[in-house]
């Protein structure tokens, strides 16, 4: 291995431990604006698969944030590395085939699931939107 390489994977994997699951920009940007709109939710209920970001139980709704390069997203910032793909490959695919089965299993299970890309963030307009007229009660 060279020694840019090295340096290289050092820096990688400083930057990977830095990375939260839980309160990112994405996500408290979604929870700041579902809470202007005056809703309620709790956060990251455990006895539901796949523990959405929020959950709006009298709804039965809840909204995943998903960062758009983790959950492969199809933009540009949903691109895979084009190094080390023998390891991203298969991790980001399972992440993708794990997201499936969740949403699967909250819908079997009456719920109502709405994803929000973090790409999508960047038209808060837009976003709000979409948030209102999935948690609206009046759903045609």
């Amino acid at each position: 291995m060279r020694l840019a390489d090295r340096i290289s994977t050092k820096r990688r994997s400083e930057n990977m431990r830095r990375i939260k699951s839980t309160g990112t920009k994405p996500e408290m940007l979604v929870r700041r604006m579902v809470h202007a709109m005056g809703y309620r939710y709790r956060l990251r209920r455990k006895d539901l698969p796949g523990k959405p970001d929020l959950v709006f139980g009298p709804r039965r709704a809840a909204i995943f944030v998903h960062g758009c390069f983790w959950h492969q997203h199809d933009c540009r910032d949903g691109k895979l590395p084009s190094s080390n793909s023998d390891y991203w490959v298969p991790k980001l695919a399972r992440n993708v085939e794990r997201d499936k089965l969740v949403r699967s299993a909250l819908e079997a299970d009456g719920w109502r699931v709405l994803v929000i890309w973090e790409c999508e963030l960047k038209d808060h307009q837009s976003t709000a939107q979409r948030i209102q007229k999935f948690l609206s009660p009046c759903r045609a």
